[in-house]
């Protein structure tokens, strides 16, 4: 336990001295994100995926993406999920995949009369292999993450491991936020998303990952720490990654966050025994402390204004007739573009061209949902369907998987505020997949 309690300590400072590092000198991001598909490379071949090790290179590039969208790294914007589709695949190769799992494959294929539209429907001066990458490479990667993960069997341990392989490059990420903008104070002066804050990236992206490592180092904090120096340093990250995450002004990655910690910790009290559920008492005090105590601090820090943001309204305290930042005009353009094609849809990425004639500009989807209904028709409804149904089909033989409904909580609310921009609830979505046994050691422990 000191082994594993020294590791933790060391891989996280490892992580913050990254950030350092390219701080200092930003073409190093570069550097890194060629670094780590090679070395995860040399893993996988050297240890023919024995245990599973794809998922963890896989883990590590979902974490890192948005950190090193941020400081120039990514090659383009869909580097990271190509990666993760190119280890899923090389899993597959190596440990093969269920025959069930082909109804991912189906998937696949309802995504494909969209595609055909698309070359049809395109305009002479659209991108059309640019638009069907940016639209198409989310789904693709959940559904390849999907195929692999279909119902493969992995302890409740590994399933962590993998959780902390993804929050680590996420404490990178907060450590260079805090570098590139150490006064919150100085940069905040409305309600809007806020790209200062974020690293002078998509706030909602940030605010995407920095949720989801909000329930990781929860999880850290309530199951894995055994000692008072890791319990104590859980909860300084834990606070740090959602403050960071609250001062980007982006509310959907926050409270899917939220979301995500408050189901784990009823679904854990549900099923834990008399005795354990007395304890819960102490971790509910202790997180309703630290989120209070974390938002005053940010209320604190805005001068009031994220309060005003959260209540949705703008600086002045006036009510904001648009709750969702623009998204209903454009969920409602993708309906009516449903309603009017709802056979085939419009084609694959041509819904972002066609917004331009009933919203007067051309705005890409933030919501994945309306996007599937818009382009592809009945074919997205069914597509859908499989995304929906499938997974709660899997977890009726797979109860032990404790983190099935925050996983599910994390795409679904991700996708409906910011679609599929980055791999992590491509990722997170085919994690609800797997089978997850929960080893019993010898002393029981709670």
């Amino acid at each position: 336990m000191k082994k594993f309690s020294l590791s933790y300590i060391y891989l996280i400072l490892i992580h913050a001295i990254i950030a350092l590092i390219v701080f200092a000198i930003p073409f190093l991001s570069k550097i890194y994100a060629l670094l780590i598909p090679i070395v995860g490379l040399y893993i996988v071949t050297r240890n023919k995926n024995r245990n599973n090790e794809v998922l963890f290179v896989a883990a590590y590039l979902v974490g890192v993406e948005v950190f090193l969208r941020m400081t120039g790294g990514n090659f383009n914007n869909e580097y990271v999920k190509f990666c993760v589709i190119f280890f899923m695949l090389l899993g597959m190769i190596y440990s093969n995949f269920s025959i069930n799992a082909s109804i991912y494959g189906v998937f696949i294929i309802f995504l494909i009369p969209g595609i055909l539209i698309a070359f049809t429907e395109a305009a002479i001066d659209t991108d059309i292999k640019k638009a069907l990458v940016f639209n198409l490479s989310g789904p693709f990667c959940l559904a390849i993450s999907s195929i692999y993960m279909f119902k493969r069997k992995i302890v409740f341990t590994d399933l962590q491991n993998i959780l902390t392989i993804i929050g680590l490059p996420i404490i990178t990420t907060v450590v260079y936020l805090f570098l590139y903008n150490p006064s919150v104070k100085d940069v905040v002066t409305g309600t809007s998303s806020n790209f200062e804050t974020s690293g002078g990236f998509g706030p909602n992206q940030v605010s995407t990952i920095l949720g989801l490592g909000m329930f990781i180092f929860f999880t850290q904090l309530i199951l894995f720490s055994k000692t008072k120096i890791i319990t104590m340093l859980n909860i300084v990250v834990l606070i740090f990654i959602s403050y960071r995450g609250i001062v980007t002004f982006s509310r959907g990655g926050v409270l899917t966050g939220a979301a995500m910690i408050v189901s784990s910790l009823f679904y854990l009290y549900y099923f834990s025994n008399a005795k354990a559920k007395k304890k819960f008492i102490l971790i509910f005090i202790l997180i309703g402390s630290m989120g209070l105590g974390t938002w005053i601090y940010s209320s604190l820090q805005t001068r009031g204004l994220i309060e005003k943001r959260y209540a949705n309204q703008d600086a002045k305290g006036r009510t904001k007739k648009d709750r969702l930042g623009g998204r209903e005009a454009i969920m409602d353009a993708d309906y009516k573009l449903f309603l009017d094609n709802p056979v085939l849809g419009v084609g694959a990425g041509i819904g972002k061209q066609l917004r331009e004639e009933s919203l007067g500009q051309a705005v890409a989807a933030h919501n994945e949902i309306s996007r599937m209904l818009s382009e592809h028709g009945l074919f997205g409804i069914f597509g859908l369907l499989i995304l929906f149904i499938v997974p709660f089909m899997t977890y009726i033989n797979n109860r032990q998987h404790l983190y099935f409904l925050s996983f599910f909580l994390f795409w679904l609310l991700t996708i409906n505020h910011a679609a599929m921009r980055i791999a992590a609830p491509a990722f997170v979505y085919a994690m609800m997949l797997l089978h997850v046994q929960i080893q019993i050691p010898e002393k029981t422990e709670i």
